[in-house]
């Protein structure tokens, strides 16, 4: 099982970049119905993948994990 706070910050950074699920997955070169379980939360994205994100999204791949140095 993924993660749904992960899914929910992919989800809304690629709202807020004016991406559809289908427009993140056609530049990613992957299937609408894998976007659609990272943003749920029912599939585990590999840190490729988070990093392809975060290319696609123009965001900050820490950001997007939400990483913090403590």
């Amino acid at each position: 099982m993924g993660d749904t706070r992960l899914g929910y910050r992919i989800r809304s950074y690629r709202k807020l970049k004016g991406h559809t699920q289908q427009s993140l997955a056609d530049e990613m070169g992957v299937s609408l119905n894998f976007v659609g379980s990272l943003e749920r939360g029912t599939k585990t994205p590999t840190e490729s993948v988070l990093r392809k994100i975060a290319s696609t999204l123009q965001v900050d791949y820490e950001e997007l994990c939400a990483i913090t140095n403590k």
